[in-house]
């Protein structure tokens, strides 16, 4: 996920990575950090997770999600990666096999992260340590993408251009089944949509409400959700969120995303990623 102004915010998300130390001392610098082309395989092992969404990190034994399958496909393969935590790839595959089983049109797969994570081209500070994903929101009919529309596709846009709510020419019930089928995945730790599918969510959806609060609304992500997974167990050195508050999250806090938009315009600094933990010289060095 691609966000310019995610320095002044992330503290919103509230991860806590004082119960996992994870080697504080000498960071890397992230133009250490090897290209996307290079390290092109995993680092071999165990699987080790060091780091959190809000620090940077790594991950040795990670496992690729393959270009396709039941349900799914990969898109943007020439500027995305698609490695993974083993559990995250499998319940990728089981979100596929879900969505297809309830009539959904083929999943498009962007992010995961590298074969020994770091940053993403764009200054990813999540999708680092093999728990994150990007999937497509559109839920169009359409047959599965050629090898060409794969990496030409661009995906659409849920949300108004003024941010203010769904675009009713792109909404539809089907992207409510997506979302969840998303929030009953395992190990699900929040999934991040745009402030206005949030509120569209609040609006529509009846009966059981309870997988709403784990939908989070989260600057842009009008086109795409940002699935994030928990910490798998025995990673001890992966940074794991507090969980998101109780409650369906429909109320003054959801307001405040919308307030914002009547917030005078503050310049934002450059953005500056952080520098990765210590821990991970070794693994992205391979």
């Amino acid at each position: 996920m691609r966000l310019p102004r995610v320095t002044a915010l992330l503290t919103s998300l509230a991860v806590t990575t004082a119960a996992h130390p994870v080697s504080p001392t000498t960071p890397i610098p992230i133009s250490a950090v090897p290209p996307l082309a290079s390290a092109a395989l995993p680092a071999p092992g165990p699987l080790h997770i060091i780091g959190g969404p809000s620090t940077g990190g790594c991950i040795a034994g990670a496992v690729s999600l393959p270009p396709q399958g039941a349900g799914f496909q990969t898109i943007h393969l020439d500027r995305s990666a698609f490695w993974g935590a083993p559990q995250t790839i499998a319940d990728l595959r089981l979100f596929g096999r879900e969505a297809e089983a309830a009539g959904l049109p083929t999943l498009l797969i962007e992010d995961i992260s590298r074969a020994r994570g770091g940053p993403l081209p764009g200054g990813h500070v999540s999708h680092q340590i093999g728990l994150d994903v990007d999937v497509g929101l559109d839920m169009r009919p359409r047959p599965p993408l050629s090898a060409s529309d794969r990496e030409s596709v661009v995906l659409r846009s849920m949300v108004r251009p003024d941010g203010r709510d769904v675009d009713p020419a792109a909404w539809s019930p089907a992207v409510v089944s997506l979302l969840h089928i998303a929030a009953g995945l395992p190990e699900v730790d929040r999934i991040l949509v745009n402030p206005a599918i949030k509120q569209q969510l609040c609006r529509q959806v009846s009966g059981d409400r309870s997988w709403l609060h784990l939908i989070r609304p989260w600057y842009g992500h009008a086109a795409h959700m940002h699935i994030r997974f928990r910490c798998p167990a025995g990673q001890a050195d992966c940074a794991q969120a507090p969980p998101p508050p109780r409650g369906d999250g429909c109320g003054p806090t959801l307001q405040w995303w919308f307030d914002q938009l009547n917030a005078p315009a503050k310049p934002s600094e450059p953005y500056r990623p952080p520098p990765l933990p210590s821990a991970c010289q070794a693994i992205l060095a391979g």
